[in-house]
């Protein structure tokens, strides 16, 4: 199932949400940094980096809504994806929670805080699984005419006049 919202012919989710889960798995790379050497320069990164990160996901989360709207009813697929979507906004939600009750930088952190940004950051390798799940399991995001051959999304033919390449090592089902 494709895309609805794409830029050059990829996915703008997909594309987007490198940013927020970098920045705020960084994020809490220095809170615990900060918590190893108690360096206040360190809560200042993960503050900025919190707040980087919360902006990515505010910018990924309407692309990813609108790709989920595109899913058909009563599907596995859609099922994952409300999960994975309340999951990530859960996500968003702790780590704004966390970012907020941090004085500003480049004073230490609150142990409320931390645990906000060490709770959202488990949360999101669930979400994030989910996300793998819907792309790699279930096709979510993927082209239509996706194969090993294909041409690039940049080309002015489509996938389709392409024939897929006989696979070897493909079994039949």
């Amino acid at each position: 199932m494709e895309s609805r919202a794409k830029l050059l012919g990829h996915p703008v989710h997909q594309v987007l949400v490198v940013f927020p889960l970098g920045l705020l798995s960084t994020a809490v790379i220095f809170d615990l940094i900060f918590l190893a050497n108690n360096d206040p320069m360190m809560s200042a990164v993960a503050y900025w980096l919190v707040a980087a990160g919360l902006v990515g996901a505010f910018a990924a989360a309407p692309f990813g809504t609108r790709d989920w709207l595109a899913i058909p009813s009563g599907t596995r697929a859609k099922r994952i994806g409300a999960l994975h979507g309340g999951g990530n906004l859960v996500v968003t939600l702790l780590f704004l929670g966390s970012w907020m009750l941090r004085p500003e930088p480049p004073g230490p952190s609150p142990w409320l805080a931390l645990l906000l940004s060490f709770a959202g950051a488990a949360l999101a390798l669930v979400t994030g699984w989910l996300g793998g799940e819907l792309v790699d399991r279930l096709g979510v995001g993927v082209s239509d005419d996706a194969h090993v051959d294909a041409p690039s999304s940049l080309s002015k033919r489509g996938a389709a006049t392409a024939p897929p390449r006989e696979q070897p090592w493909a079994r039949p089902r």
